[in-house]
């Protein structure tokens, strides 16, 4: 579906135009085009490839979609996978927005995401300055957009991180605690591929041979990456404090099970005692000592359940009762 199709010169905004009219702006040194499109139908895709001249292979990746983050050159033209990361409801949800970059255009193209880019769009037209400067601007624009939502998603993992640890040493919620841990690390792990290789991607414009398309803001991209890797580093972080936890709760569990173990343990001594009286003096000899005695049966009864209270003080005391 097709969002926007506008024309800009000179960093004004000079009108929207139709799709069928692309070619003949981006033939003009001093105009570039911006087109964005949402869900886009391969027919839509095939028809702004033969107006803007986009590389087949560019094309072909976006029309496949689930590409991993990654920044491209083609002859004079680039094209960037970027992930979108959104929580809605505790879930994490991924989508991709797809950018085409040529001397006089760009192209954005997204796809499963929540949010969109009209925001973006208007940045740039409160700022002609910065939009003078060209397709690569808009370029930075969409992609700090992206980057910057990641910084909630961040926060809200290390909230719901921070809540697991308050409940690691309470008795009876271990399960728990590792379930959503696990669940923790899996979305980690999701933020984790959409921002390292495009950290990786974005170096490409900011050192070594940068393309001449973004060699007018590269001090941008280099504002993008150094957002990228404040992330990164958060969620390392996070990672190895989930897996901590992990351990943790692990620990709690075996403790338990100990603790367990050891008053079964207990109960056992008690009651393995006072079957070892019963059964010597429930042997039925004729000549054993005490047996017509009148006292004998309330004198073993007093002796089992001496012996039986001493073990539990004994247990007690010792911290396995």
């Amino acid at each position: 579906m097709l969002i926007n199709c506008v024309v800009y010169q000179e960093g004004q905004k000079l009108s929207d135009i139709p799709v069928e009219d692309i070619s003949e702006y981006v033939q003009r040194p001093e105009c570039f085009v911006w087109v964005a499109l949402k869900e886009a139908e391969p027919a839509e895709l095939d028809q702004l490839q033969q107006e803007f001249g986009l590389h087949e292979l560019a094309v072909e990746d976006a029309r496949n979609g689930h590409q991993r983050p990654k920044i491209e050159e083609y002859g004079d033209s680039l094209f960037a996978v970027i992930h979108s990361v959104e929580i809605l409801d505790g879930e994490i949800l991924v989508g991709e927005v797809d950018i085409f970059v040529g001397q006089n255009y760009v192209l954005s193209t997204r796809n499963r995401c929540q949010q969109g880019f009209l925001g973006v769009r208007a940045r740039c037209e409160r700022e002609p300055h910065h939009l003078r400067q060209g397709p690569a601007f808009v370029l930075y624009a969409l992609m700090d957009a992206v980057v910057d939502r990641y910084f909630p998603v961040v926060d809200a993992l290390e909230s719901e991180l921070e809540a697991v640890e308050e409940r690691i040493f309470t008795k009876g919620s271990q399960r728990a605690n590792i379930e959503q841990l696990y669940q923790l690390k899996r979305k980690a792990l999701v933020l984790k591929h959409a921002v390292a290789p495009l950290m990786e991607a974005v170096g490409k414009l900011d050192g070594g041979r940068v393309p001449p398309i973004a060699v007018n803001t590269k001090e941008y991209f280099r504002d993008v990456q150094d957002h990228l890797y404040r992330i990164n580093a958060s969620i390392d972080s996070m990672r190895d404090t989930i897996g901590t936890a992990i351990q943790v709760n692990l620990s709690m569990v075996s403790i338990d099970e100990n603790e367990v173990n050891k008053r079964l343990a207990a109960w056992a001594a008690i009651f393995g005692v006072a079957t070892a009286f019963v059964g010597v003096w429930g042997m039925n000899f004729t000549n054993m000592p005490e047996l017509q005695w009148k006292y004998g049966y309330p004198l073993a009864l007093t002796v089992v359940t001496t012996v039986c209270c001493y073990l539990y003080y004994r247990f007690k005391k010792s911290g396995w009762l």
